[in-house]
């Protein structure tokens, strides 16, 4: 059973609060610059009104995941945080000595509360809200780019992530005391994921019971990874892989495997929109949504900033009819053609007709694809193939039995001539300067707060770290540009 309402702190002890966490501390900030109240409303018809037990505040469990994205820590390791450092106290709204939760809570809340939530979108638009309330959002223009985030199984096997972890918590434990080596349980030497289990289990035991260090900050993470892994995991291990993760890729010689994060940011560096898809997903078919879901947040765009992957017709054609401007530049291969064998086929401009270099002058054309419909249309030049198959250079030219010679010159569309034009423009090259920001962020998302793996299985799990994450992010920009 949920309560109506929070209940107020009466504790002798709440004044440390006030001595000991000074007023520029991020999560005191945080604090006061958001009321956490909406996910009263957001969760309550999750829980019962009427019956039942009371549930841990919502608020609190909610807030136990905003520490793990901005800290990077396991449940374990933040809910043990919260025993000892007043500052996640004070956040939780929790009194000086009141216990602590099991971490456990966390799991059941993110499975059973948040389930079936367009989290990302709301968490976004209240960042958004509080940025446009605090006169932060000025600009007109996002800018836009896709991140990627590795699947937390890898395409490795079970066995492998397994030995992976068991391995990190041995080097740590070797970096502390080496002389314990001696007294490790023996390694698994077989291929089978059962006994790489068992042996985990011994390697968690000895370290916990034997070794004496257990208890060093140093020790207990990669202790506690293991031991997430072995007790939650163990189905999902069982899989052998994420079930909905995808190989996606960098460039044409890097691929990872895992999820693409598409982005919106403005050039205050707010992120207003995020779409999560599987790794194969192509860039460009996003934009549509990530401006339309920008514009629900609150953001006014008039300017689209982002590399050529967005610079597809459709989008042009979006981006026209919306009168949004597309700093996207076009594909070489369109403003520069990609015409086969162009050293050995000249444009005649007075005739409009190609030449060979036998000099022989195509005798007809033909225009290819409907205008505005589709591809590009095509133009079609007809050379004389009875010419062709006396001429002295026809080896590699002509082949033999064929009874037409062509050469055909895709032409630019509407869409692509008015695109090619605006990148000469000084707004178009100024505006193109800003894209940066958005590497910036996706850097500080991977790097800072751990989204450069995903933390659990499938594309829920997937949404719910981007979610948080991107909160995170958010609120702490917020502060920074309010001060």
């Amino acid at each position: 059973m949920i309560r109506q309402q929070q209940t107020l702190m009466l504790s002798p002890y709440a004044k440390l609060y006030d001595m000991l966490i000074p007023k520029d501390n991020m999560l005191r900030q945080i604090n006061e610059l958001v009321d956490f109240a909406f996910i009263y409303e957001e969760l309550k018809d999750k829980y019962c009104q009427n019956n039942g037990r009371n549930a841990i505040d919502p608020i609190r469990m909610f807030k136990y995941l905003l520490l793990k994205a901005i800290f990077e820590l396991s449940d374990v390791d933040i809910v043990e945080r919260s025993r000892y450092d007043l500052s996640f106290k004070f956040f939780l709204d929790m009194a000086p000595e009141d216990p602590i939760i099991e971490s456990s809570s966390l799991t059941k809340f993110r499975k059973l509360r948040l389930k079936d939530m367009n989290l990302l979108d709301m968490l976004i638009g209240k960042t958004v809200e509080l940025a446009i309330e605090k006169g932060i959002l000025k600009s007109k223009s996002i800018i836009v780019d896709a991140t990627h985030t590795k699947a937390r199984y890898n395409q490795k096997s079970p066995r492998e992530i397994l030995q992976d972890r068991a391995k990190k918590l041995r080097k740590a434990v070797y970096a502390v005391d080496e002389t314990v080596k001696v007294r490790m349980p023996a390694k698994n030497t077989n291929d089978v994921l059962e006994d790489e289990i068992a042996y985990c289990n011994k390697l968690i035991a000895f370290v916990e019971t034997e070794s004496g260090i257990a208890q060093l900050p140093k020790i207990t993470e990669p202790l506690n990874l293991l031991k997430e892994t072995v007790d939650d995991d163990v189905e999902q291990l069982r899989l052998a892989a994420d079930p909905d993760a995808r190989i996606g890729h960098k460039s044409a010689d890097s691929a990872f495997f895992g999820y693409k994060t598409h982005l919106a940011l403005t050039e205050e560096r707010i992120i207003t929109a995020a779409v999560i898809t599987t790794g194969e997903k192509n860039d460009g078919k996003q934009l549509q949504t990530l401006i339309e879901k920008s514009q629900a947040a609150g953001m006014q765009v008039s300017t689209v900033i982002g590399d050529a992957a967005y610079s597809e017709k459709d989008n042009l054609v979006y981006a026209k009819s919306n009168e949004i401007a597309l700093v996207s530049k076009l594909n070489p291969l369109i403003t520069q053609g990609n015409r086969k064998k162009e050293d050995e086929f000249l444009f005649n401009k007075d005739a409009s007709m190609y030449v060979c270099t036998a000099g022989h002058m195509a005798v007809r054309k033909a225009r290819q694809g409907k205008k505005g419909v589709g591809k590009n249309q095509v133009d079609t030049y007809y050379f004389d193939v009875e010419r062709c198959k006396r001429c002295p250079l026809r080896e590699g030219c002509y082949k033999e039995g064929a009874k037409t010679k062509t050469y055909s010159v895709s032409l630019k569309s509407d869409e692509h001539a008015e695109q090619m034009a605006f990148q000469e423009t000084e707004y178009f090259k100024a505006k193109a300067k800003e894209r940066y920001k958005i590497e910036a962020k996706n850097s500080e998302l991977k790097h800072r707060h751990g989204f450069d793996v995903a933390t659990s299985s499938g594309l829920l799990g997937m949404q719910l770290q981007g979610a948080m994450t991107i909160f995170a992010v958010n609120l702490k920009r917020i502060l920074k540009l309010a001060d």
